[in-house]
């Protein structure tokens, strides 16, 4: 049975994802910040999860569970970081700044590292990110939030490099790039084109099966990364 970690599955596309991998006969380890949440998703099927109450602004936390894990299950093969946090922010309120860059950029990338040295030393595994259309563009309202997934999808591409020097080609890097997905991460109120969860969620897990390199969800969302990569700024600045 094959090993996986899910980061952020107490709700939502973490979840979700982990369901399709129980399904799938993976034995899967999950993470989040509620306990009373991991242990119902554990009650529904306890032999095929494992759970850790884990906050990922926590470096150090991190790197005691990764290497706890690794020593119990010997072999990962598939990591899932889920796991983000973030805020409309115009006011620029340092608090939320701070939580998004110490979640989003510093414990995304810890757990980016781990995984790939892990993998690399394996000789095998699959890292596969949630990030988000919001990389593409800067944002007025939620700087942040739009700053750490650029810095998430570069870096993953970074990885996608380095895999590429891994004897035996069998490391793999999936950058997966929502739209508005129907849970508590969409931020804003103006919605257009909002996937639920279980569109969005089945469409990830089918990326997630075919490691795909990158993948916009839902599909559609690739004709507005394609515009928002050629629009000047003269003219996002009016909307963004």
């Amino acid at each position: 049975m094959p090993n996986a970690i899910v980061f952020g599955a107490t709700s939502g596309i973490g979840k979700k994802l982990a369901q399709f991998l129980v399904n799938d006969n993976y034995h899967v380890i999950i993470t989040g910040r509620r306990f009373e949440l991991l242990e119902e998703i554990k009650a529904v099927n306890p032999n095929a999860y494992s759970i850790k109450e884990l906050d990922v602004q926590n470096i150090g936390d991190i790197e005691a569970f990764f290497y706890e894990t690794v020593n119990k299950f010997k072999e990962v093969s598939l990591i899932i970081h889920t796991a983000g946090i973030g805020y409309e922010n115009p006011e620029l309120d340092w608090q939320k700044e701070q939580d998004t860059i110490k979640t989003n950029v510093l414990g995304a990338t810890r757990i980016y590292d781990l995984a790939f040295i892990l993998f690399k030393t394996q000789g095998f595994g699959h890292l596969v990110s949630i990030s988000s259309i919001a990389s593409l563009r800067g944002n007025r309202h939620s700087p942040a939030y739009f700053a750490s997934k650029a810095f998430q999808v570069n870096y993953l591409e970074s990885l996608y490099f380095k895999s590429k020097e891994i004897k035996g080609k069998k490391v793999f890097v999936t950058d997966i790039r929502p739209g508005f997905v129907d849970t508590r991460m969409a931020l804003g109120d103006d919605f257009f084109w909002m996937a639920s969860l279980e569109k969005a969620s089945k469409q990830i897990y089918s990326a997630i099966k075919r490691k795909k390199r990158r993948v916009y969800i839902s599909k559609r969302w690739i004709l507005i990364a394609w515009v928002l990569k050629v629009v000047p700024s003269w003219l996002m600045k009016k909307v963004m």
